[in-house]
């Protein structure tokens, strides 16, 4: 078995082998499981990195949009976004766009990832640069709306929005020993995650625990829009990172 950290500030040459992959158009694809056929391109202003998902970088304003959809609006949960097909149950968003094509969309921009959270021999937060996450939908009258996506999760202890940042913690490759294929950890749906997973994409950086007696977030009721409602998860660089 063996486990390979997305690129790092010692591996930035794989970092501009993606970016110029972008815009060269030569981007591999995965489509996600489940995934709906190609929709319109909904931002044309913008560089959508391929036709079968969801997922456009704005270079210059330094920000990367992930189409998808609601499918928890109510309850407990592990995440806050997962690719479509994967974690559904415990996620307000379903993107329609795999975690692995995010990480090259955070990278087009300019991000470099930190490291996942470890627990052995104890628990060490994840690290790397602060990745703020906007939520833009139309309600059923066409009002648009924009809202941080903090305000969608309520935090159990207080009772309020959740205050916490995510950081670009970049998740792990893992080669299958059998048939050497390798897989990106997060595209088993630890995209944008609430409880820290040593996979995730984008983690938190306190020490949120995975057991259900405990979950420290649930999704805010009456806050987040009706499920299957169609929304963009907009992703922004900072200028500030987790130590």
């Amino acid at each position: 078995m063996r486990s390979t950290v997305f690129p790092t500030s010692q591996s930035l040459p794989w970092a501009a082998i993606a970016i110029l992959a972008i815009l060269t158009g030569l981007v591999p694809t995965v489509t996600p499981k489940a995934a709906e056929p190609p929709t319109p391109d909904r931002h044309p202003e913008l560089k959508r990195l391929s036709p079968k998902e969801d997922v456009w970088i704005d270079p210059k304003g330094k920000r990367v949009v992930v189409g998808g959809t609601i499918a928890v609006s109510k309850g407990p949960i592990e995440y806050f976004a997962c690719p479509q097909g994967t974690k559904e149950h415990e996620s307000i968003v379903a993107t329609r766009a795999t975690a692995q094509l995010v990480h090259v969309g955070l990278l087009a921009i300019g991000l470099v990832p930190g490291k996942p959270v470890s627990f052995d021999p104890e628990y060490v937060a994840a690290t790397g640069p602060v990745v703020r996450v906007t939520m833009r939908w139309q309600d059923e009258a066409g009002h648009v709306h924009e809202l941080p996506a903090q305000q969608w999760i309520r935090d159990t202890r207080t009772g309020q929005s959740m205050t916490e940042d995510w950081v670009f913690a970049g998740s792990v490759f893992w080669t299958d020993p059998a048939s050497g294929k390798e897989y990106y950890q997060a595209d088993g749906g630890d995209l944008v995650c609430l409880s820290n997973f040593p996979t995730a994409m984008l983690d938190l950086t306190i020490e949120s625990t995975q057991s259900n007696e405990a979950l420290l977030f649930d999704a805010f009721e009456g806050r987040v829009p009706p499920r299957g409602t169609d929304v963009d998860m907009i992703l922004d660089a900072t200028e500030t990172s987790s130590p």
